[in-house]
This record gives structure tokens, C-alpha cells and sequence, in this order.
């Protein structure tokens, strides 16, 4: 803990987003299958509706704001926010190639919301909450940007052993590069997906009603390869951690990736482990 510096790895990240957004987009279709169905039960959990006001924090590239935005409809509004100005602007493309005016993008840190005076009726995140350096202060933020008996809704990774597409090549990387798992209390994928720790997070900051629900949400792809490519080209976290190799033991440690994510082909093609949890509460 004494060693981490949360304005550098805020920095960095921003940085990965930036560099990878165009490629994070152009997996769109794939997001939607994967995490779209896991999306809409969340947005059941925290109310949104027709005419809803829904906040949308670390909304990258506008994929699940889209979901919201059909949801609330013309008498609704959605708000996508993201500290990359790179994915931001992309969502605003989103947006207006759908038509949806209801919805805009603009960029801001979702630990520090700036919305003023404008109250919503549920603030979303979508796998972001988890890569928080100061989760605590992004619930209290969102906590303030909402209505009396709003909702906050977060949709995250379950353990390493249920999500093993991912944890699987994020242990190779780190065996490669010498790195030690993150400490406890640090942000990571798998920071809020222990059992009962999400739901102390939302319990410490004051929201009742507190509920979860564990999703079944597999990669399903053609190929590992095809998958390889997928966390190669979006998951810019990835690379940031093999920064310190030569480009021959990068290379060793993407060959043992592919190796290990062959083990989830099937005869029906790639499916990736993978449990989300979904979890709401409301300001009383």
C-alpha cells in the first residue's frame, strides 16, 4: 500500500484508455453480447425506466449508456462520463449515429463527479468502480449526484477462479514480468469480487436495499485466438505490465497466453469463464 501512487496509476490508466479506445469501440458488437444481458438485469435492479435520469461513471466508449438511453427514451436523459477524452468522444459519435439525443458524453473523473445542481435517478457503472483508486470517495460522489431514493448500481468481475479468460493471462503476465499480486484495499479486476465485499462497500456508504445478484456472462468467440486478440488490443493494462520485457519475452508470455485460453475451446467454438456481479442500493 505504502509504495502505490494513485495519481501515476490514474495517470497511466487514463493513458491505456486513451491509446486503446478505437480498438475498446470496434469490439462493440462483441461488449454488447457479452456484457449487454448482465447490463439490462443492473438496470432492472436500480429502476431505470422511461423517463428515468440515469448517470453513467467510467462509461468508456457509451455501450451500456446506448442500453440506458433506449431504456429512458425521448422524456429521459443519460450522461456519459470517463476520464478519457478519447472514449468520451467516441460516445458522443455513438450517440448520434443512434439518434439518441437524450444521451451525451463528457469527459470527468468518477471519483470526483461535477453535475452541480442536476440530480439523477441512478448512477451506473459497468467494470469500472473496480479500477477506482478511492472506491469509498466514488460512492460518496455518486451518492451526491443523486435523487432520495435514487439508486447506485455497479456491474463487476466475481473472483479470478469464476473469470478465468481474464485471471488466467493476467497470471501469466505477471509471472512473466516478475510482478506480485495487487494488495488488498488496491484497485484491480478483481477488487470488489470476493464474497460480501461489494456489499460492504455500498453498506459504508449509507445505501439501504442493498442487493446482489450473481450473472453468468462467458466470452463466446470462435477461436482463443480470436480472444487473444481481444485482450490484446483492448486491455491496455495488459501491456502496461509487461512494459519492463524486451519484445522476445513479451511475445513468450502472449504465446503462454493464447496456450492457456485454448483450454476454453469447445466444439462449438471459444467460451471464456466468466460471472459478473451485479449489485444496487438506494439513498434513503
Amino acid at each position: 500500500m505504502t509504495n502505490f501512487d494513485p495519481v501515476a496509476f490514474k495517470n497511466s490508466t487514463r493513458n491505456q484508455w486513451d491509446n486503446v479506445a478505437g480498438h475498446w469501440n470496434a469490439w462493440g458488437p462483441l461488449l454488447d453480447r457479452w456484457l449487454g444481458p448482465a447490463t439490462e438485469t443492473l438496470l432492472d435492479m436500480c429502476g431505470v425506466q422511461s423517463g428515468s435520469t440515469v448517470l453513467h461513471i467510467a462509461g468508456g466508449s457509451g455501450q451500456d449508456a446506448l442500453q440506458s438511453a433506449r431504456r429512458v427514451g425521448s422524456d429521459g436523459f443519460v450522461l456519459s462520463t470517463d476520464f478519457s477524452e478519447n472514449l468520451t468522444r467516441l460516445a458522443n459519435d455513438q450517440f448520434e449515429r443512434a439518434g439518441l439525443t437524450q444521451a451525451r458524453a463528457t469527459v470527468m473523473d468518477g471519483e470526483n463527479l461535477k453535475t452541480g445542481d442536476q440530480r439523477f435517478d441512478a448512477v451506473i457503472s459497468r467494470v469500472g468502480l473496480i479500477f477506482f483508486p478511492d472506491q469509498k470517495s466514488s460512492m460518496k460522489s455518486q451518492i451526491s449526484a443523486l435523487h432520495k431514493g435514487g439508486s447506485v448500481g455497479a456491474l463487476v468481475y466475481a473472483t479470478p477462479q469464476e473469470c478465468r479468460f481474464f485471471s488466467d493471462p493476467v497470471g501469466i503476465i505477471r509471472k512473466h514480468a516478475n510482478l506480485p499480486a495487487p494488495a488488498p484495499g488496491l484497485p484491480g479486476p478483481f477488487s470488489l469480487g470476493a464474497p460480501g465485499v461489494i456489499e460492504d462497500l455500498f453498506e459504508a456508504a449509507g445505501l439501504g436495499d442493498i442487493q446482489t445478484q450473481k450473472i453468468e456472462a462467458p466470452v463466446v468467440l470462435e477461436t482463443a485466438q480470436e480472444c487473444l486478440r481481444f485482450e490484446q488490443e483492448s486491455f491496455g493494462a495488459l501491456h502496461q505490465m509487461l512494459g519492463g520485457l524486451d519484445d522476445e519475452a513479451k511475445q513468450a508470455a502472449w504465446e503462454e497466453v493464447e496456450i492457456a485460453l485454448e483450454a476454453f475451446e469447445t466444439d462449438t467454438g471459444f467460451i471464456g469463464p466468466c460471472t459478473m456481479i451485479a449489485a444496487s442500493g438506494v439513498k434513503t
